[in-house]
Parts: C-alpha cells; structure tokens; sequence
C-alpha cells in the first residue's frame, strides 16, 4: 500500500502564498498602471533680454553719433538674439567642457570648446555660468553668452 508523505496542510499553506503572491502583484500592476504619466518638465528656453534701442539711447545722451552706434549694435544684437545658453559643464583645470545652446529658438545641443557652434562661430571657452564665442578659438570673443538666472 502507497501512503500519502506529503501533509494536507503543506499543500494548503503553499496553495495560499501562491493567491497572495498572484493578488499583491495583481493589486501592485492595477495601481502602476491606473496612475496617470507625470509630465516631464523639459527646461524652458529663456528668452534673451530685450536690447535697448542703440540709436535713441545716442540722441538721448547726446554723446555718439546715431549712425556710429546702430553700426556697430546692430550685428552683435542679431548675434546675441540667436543664441541661447541652457547649461555649462566647465572644466576647470583642463579649460575644456561644453555647454548645451539652443540656436535660432531650436532644441538645445551639446558643443565641446573648440567646436563650430553656427556659420563662423566658435565655442571659444566656458565659464561658471557663461560661454563665449567668436571667429575663432584663438581669436577675441565676439559674443558672450550667459545662463538666466534661477528665481
């Protein structure tokens, strides 16, 4: 005769953990999936400062010819509203790292000092919270950009 080793309760305790394993993972899933996405918040691309008129800033003072300043003002303004700095990874030993720039109102991208950031400019060098760019790496900086400030 062949007799049963195996306990009815062991086979009922094991029978119970499997259902409360099935319905912690049933409720587990139910409740991950019922919960709505959260948005991600992508960071804001700050608008640049709104540049003052160069011609009525000479009338005003009186100091400057009007045609001397809007000379030189204009191409540095149009530069300057093209660009935006997002972010700056700066090496400070090494002089390198990069910065994350958004051109002409795209999405930002990641230049490496040394690279060309658009037509002729350079990201010459990085600082704390700036970037600087120009003709060249050796060259003058024509342009200086820097990150909004946090409020």
């Amino acid at each position: 005769m062949v007799t049963n080793s195996y306990s009815k309760w062991g086979v009922r305790l094991g029978t119970l953990a499997f259902w409360v394993a099935a319905g912690a993972s049933v409720a587990y899933w139910g409740l991950r999936l019922s919960n709505r996405p959260v948005a991600q918040a992508f960071p804001a691309v700050a608008s640049m400062a709104a540049v003052p008129d160069a011609q009525a800033v000479a009338r005003v003072l009186g100091a400057v010819p009007a045609g001397a300043v809007a000379a030189v003002a204009a191409p540095v303004a149009s530069l300057a509203s093209r660009f935006a700095l997002i972010g700056v990874l700066s090496g400070r030993q090494s002089g390198g790292g990069a910065a994350l720039i958004a051109v002409d109102g795209k999405p930002p991208k990641t230049f490496r000092v040394g690279t060309l950031v658009d037509s002729g400019m350079v990201l010459q060098s990085l600082g704390p919270r700036q970037a600087q760019l120009g003709a060249d790496v050796g060259g003058p900086a024509m342009l200086t950009l820097d990150m909004p400030r946090k409020n």
